[in-house]
């Protein structure tokens, strides 16, 4: 509040901060408590880059990672990630216990056979990155890939009577003999749309 001297004029200005240094640390401090830490990318890969924005689904969606002759596989909603293993431990005779089937509806990405998935499934999300996953094996003798596609596919109509979308991310400097893989697996099951995640370039003019 400005002070005014007794001929009139003004002598000094203060304010007085005390109240808004309050308030700045009561919303540093809700900020601090109420975020959450970014898990790290268990499989980090060098997208291409592309002017192109479009975001991809928040659910309804399987990504596959492809990055140093390695695929990983994600999907959203938890429901549809229990009722997928569910199909894969039919697929495989596995058994899943309830605990295992609400660790890997948490779990983001993975990159193991289907029969060590409970290796990663006992470790810290922070030590999954680590861990060295070999990646879903793909090939003609043993090709999960191709059952967790089908699966979880399977799981979406079930759970969201949806048909589930396909996005692939890959590294830019990955050999096009596995990206050619995986597009012949998903080509196998008819599927011809999918989306091709990529980083953002500032466009020149």
């Amino acid at each position: 509040m400005a002070e005014l001297n007794t001929k009139g004029g003004k002598k000094s200005t203060s304010i007085d901060m005390t109240a808004m240094c309050d308030v700045a640390f009561l919303l540093l401090t809700f900020f601090i408590l109420t975020a959450t830490a970014k898990a790290p990318e268990v499989l980090p890969v060098d997208t291409p880059q592309s002017t192109v924005q479009t975001k991809l689904p928040t659910d309804n969606l399987a990504t596959i990672t492809i990055g140093k002759g390695k695929v990983f596989f994600d999907l959203k909603g938890r429901e549809v990630r229990k009722k997928t293993l569910e199909l894969m431990g039919q697929k495989y005779e596995l058994e899943f216990s309830d605990d295992d089937t609400n660790k890997f509806a948490l779990m983001e990405s993975f990159g193991v056979p289907l029969q060590n998935l409970k290796q990663i499934l006992d470790m810290k999300a922070s030590d999954r990155a680590k861990a060295g996953q070999p990646g879903i094996p793909k090939d003609s003798l043993d090709n999960q890939l191709k059952e967790w596609l089908l699966n979880s596919r399977r799981a979406n109509i079930d759970i969201n009577n949806k048909e589930l979308e396909i996005a692939i991310k890959g590294d830019a400097k990955e050999e096009y003999a596995t990206i050619k893989q995986v597009m012949d697996i998903l080509q196998d099951q008819k599927i011809n749309n999918f989306s091709l995640v990529t980083g953002l370039r500032g466009k020149n003019f």
